[in-house]
């Protein structure tokens, strides 16, 4: 990556041009007769760095001498010295590396932030959080929130539960509404408001609810309409009365819906400065083809002509997407949605372009894989599982599931329990058993209607049922930070969802356990798990009411 001097702007744009998306910062550059365009980001000089994305915090600022060792050139120890240019008249010239140890000490600490201070967020927003209880931000907040408030298309990964919503969140509550940033004036800054400056998409109702009290937590009861949920299951023409009364600067719902209320001419998403995608890879599923074409060329792109003057759509947005792993659908369409987007993971932020794809492996299919792709898939599902997990598996015979269930809830003293099934006709004969025996319990699933969805979602989070018997539904986006313990009734298809559903336990550090119960034929897929996942999972039996490990036979002779 190219020097920065703290007198020149630097505007890096990829290869190609995919897009026409100039940002406020973009324009200042643009005038700017110091400006110098790169071509092409060196992919050769290693993982970007906050302060080689020229960021520096408010919190930071107060601090001059810091200040000044931000400002130093940082590169990766291997870059050879002839990769090193200097922004200026003398760009032709190599750039000495001098003082670069120190300078590495000092680029990872950003990535680590102890306080949200740090991350240049406003005051306003900064109140709200203590208020919230949020004080300390997350490895993957403190790298995602300073690189969005950049304006750089992101693709933030991190393991389920280690806080991707705040990551984008707290970047466009920064830009959008009453807790935006001031100008230099001390004023709030002026220009014509816009009815939809953020538009959220969520592949679930669940995720999407969960996302909409997230903001609510943080913007407080005066200022909750200033975001709205348009989520399918619900009453679309109060939805619609909403918008209008309303005029909600934040919108968050399903691609169905929003796709629905947009092509009706209720949903004004033309002017929008930011179009977050959150669990991007479910969203590439073929259900959601058809919506999320729409959204992606309505919102935020403008009519407009190219330098040949044909018309075209122009991308003013920011885009942000936001997935538990990689694979090679959400790289490509990064690179199609997005203006040279930037991975961004905790403590590092780096081109896409220098990911190395990794799909997930159906377990279920016999076929053996190459050592090459086995081990992208074992890092990628590896990444998005939560580090304070126990993971164990126990044979049984399908009739006697359900009690092992129940058993193996009261050996490990679970108090909040999800457990997972693949199918919905089973949930509610699950249900049954598990009442019979004493254990309060209820099923959810997407067949219920919204209110008893919501109502169950409430009970299990409360503390009045033990057991929250699912499908791959709640996979994703059900944040019940007490859950102790998850359960598979049925095997997951491949290691991306066993991480997911074990990612309902775990979260924001906090210890978990997850639990497998399957038929002795079914054990060859988790030996099969163990080995994509790169973690034990061990065999286990309950008796007496406690968990026992069971120690695996070593392999006999070749003679037998």
């Amino acid at each position: 990556m190219p020097a920065l001097a703290s007198t020149r702007l630097l505007l890096v744009f990829g290869e190609s041009l995919p897009c026409y998306r100039f940002t406020n910062l973009s324009r200042k550059v643009w005038s700017h007769t110091n400006v110098r365009f790169v071509s092409q980001v060196n992919r050769d000089d290693g993982p970007l760095t906050l302060a080689s994305l020229n960021f520096k915090s408010e919190f930071e600022k107060t601090n001059k001498n810091k200040a000044n060792k931000v400002e130093r050139l940082s590169v990766p120890n291997e870059t050879p010295k002839s990769k090193l240019r200097a922004v200026g008249s003398n760009s032709g010239k190599a750039v000495k590396a001098v003082g670069v140890k120190k300078a590495l000490e000092i680029e990872s600490a950003p990535f680590a932030a102890e306080s949200f201070p740090e991350l240049g967020l406003p005051p306003l927003l900064l109140e709200r959080l203590e208020t919230a209880g949020f004080t300390v931000p997350t490895d993957v907040q403190s790298a995602a929130v300073p690189t969005v408030l950049k304006g750089h298309d992101v693709v933030i990964q991190s393991y389920t539960g280690s806080g991707k919503t705040l990551a984008y969140l707290l970047p466009i509550l920064s830009e959008v509404g009453p807790l935006k940033k001031k100008s230099p004036n001390g004023e709030a800054e002026s220009g014509k408001k816009k009815e939809i400056e953020a538009v959220i998409v969520a592949p679930s109702r669940e995720l999407g609810m969960q996302i909409v009290r997230e903001v609510e937590k943080i913007l407080g009861p005066a200022d909750k309409r200033v975001v709205q949920q348009l989520v399918g299951g619900a009453n679309r023409s109060r939805q619609e009365e909403a918008l209008k009364k309303n005029k909600p600067a934040i919108v968050v719902g399903t691609p169905g819906r929003i796709a629905e209320i947009s092509a009706a001419g209720r949903l004004h998403t033309h002017g929008c400065r930011f179009l977050v995608l959150d669990e991007v890879d479910e969203l590439l599923s073929f259900n959601f083809r058809e919506h999320m074409h729409r959204i992606l060329e309505h919102v935020g792109r403008k009519a407009g002509a190219d330098p040949r003057g044909s018309p075209v759509k122009r991308a003013e947005r920011q885009t942000i997407m936001v997935s538990a792993t990689v694979p090679y659908s959400v790289i490509r369409a990064a690179r199609n949605w997005g203006c040279d987007p930037l991975l961004v993971q905790a403590k590092r932020v780096m081109p896409l372009e220098s990911v190395s794809p990794a799909e997930p492996v159906n377990i279920l299919k016999s076929s053996s894989t190459s050592d090459s792709s086995s081990s992208m898939q074992t890092q990628a599902a590896s990444q998005s599982l939560p580090p304070a997990l126990k993971h164990y598996h126990c044979v049984t015979k399908l009739q006697h599931k359900v009690d092992t269930l129940r058993r193996c809830v009261h050996a490990l003293d679970a108090k909040s329990v999800i457990a997972f099934m693949n199918h919905t006709k089973q949930l509610k004969d699950a249900v049954f058993k598990l009442e019979a025996r004493g254990m309060k319990a209820a099923e959810l699933h997407g067949d219920l209607g919204k209110l008893a969805r919501s109502t169950t979602l409430k009970k299990f989070k409360d503390g009045e049922l033990r057991v929250l018997v699912t499908n791959e539904l709640s996979a994703r986006g059900l944040d019940v930070a007490e859950c102790d313990l998850v359960v598979n009734l049925d095997l997951p298809t491949d290691s991306i969802h066993y991480a997911h559903r074990a990612g309902r336990t775990g979260r924001l550090g906090r210890k978990g356990t997850v639990v497998t119960i399957c038929e002795e034929p079914e054990v060859f897929v988790v030996k099969k798990l163990q080995k994509q996942l790169g973690v034990p999972i061990p065999a286990c039996e309950f008796t007496e009411g406690e968990l026992h490990v069971i120690e695996e036979e070593k392999p006999l002779g070749a003679a037998r």
